[in-house]
């Protein structure tokens, strides 16, 4: 296996492990660890930790090394803010009709469906910085849809509504989102609590 291949693999499981909630926030995170846990040496663990810094996942702190951010009300607030200002920006310049390639009737996990269908929302303007900057809030907003996840009483049927007023397309959309949006802010202190917690 070429180094390419090894760096990439690292970094793509490194970092589905930072997003999937397993690792707590303000938690150390130690490249020799990570590298016996991933069947790596520890150099492309440590140029991983490096680009994730890059993507605001993961700080490096000056002689503390890596950890992941602390997560704060304020802080998880703004960062759902702006995800919605983002998304409602998508449905402003979006296409009136469907192009006819867009389906999420089959979705991973909670997240996975959030993920997929803010994605799907950003693409249809046909703007890669757009897709770009959703991309990048989901991925500093996972592990709050894992906490989120675990508070409340039926995530699968708000992603089941969200999908369906997607599908329907128009002002369903745009109202759906702004209403997931207001409820996901509404619920920042018990959010930041679970995610705290150890799953």
């Amino acid at each position: 296996m070429n180094a390419g291949v090894t760096s990439e693999r690292v970094y793509d499981a490194l970092k589905a492990r930072l997003l999937s909630g397993g690792v707590l926030p303000g938690e150390r995170l130690e490249p020799g660890a990570f590298a016996e846990m991933l069947g790596s040496s520890v150099t492309p663990v440590r140029d991983a930790l490096h680009r994730l810094a890059g993507e605001r996942i993961v700080e490096m702190r000056p002689a503390e090394g890596f950890q992941l951010p602390f997560v704060t009300e304020p802080g998880l607030r703004d960062l759902l803010t702006w995800n919605f200002e983002l998304l409602r920006f998508a449905l402003r310049r979006s296409p009136r009709r469907s192009t006819g390639h867009e389906s999420i009737t089959e979705v991973g996990d909670y997240g996975d469906g959030i993920r997929r269908l803010f994605g799907l929302i950003a693409a249809r303007p046909g703007n890669a910085e757009l897709d770009r900057q959703v991309e990048a809030a989901s991925d500093r907003l996972a592990s709050a849809r894992v906490a989120e996840f675990r508070i409340m009483p039926d995530p699968e049927g708000d992603l089941a509504g969200l999908v369906a007023a997607f599908a329907e397309g128009g002002s369903s959309s745009a109202r759906s989102i702004a209403a997931y949006h207001r409820h996901r802010i509404s619920l920042v202190p018990a959010i930041v609590q679970a995610m705290y917690r150890p799953a």
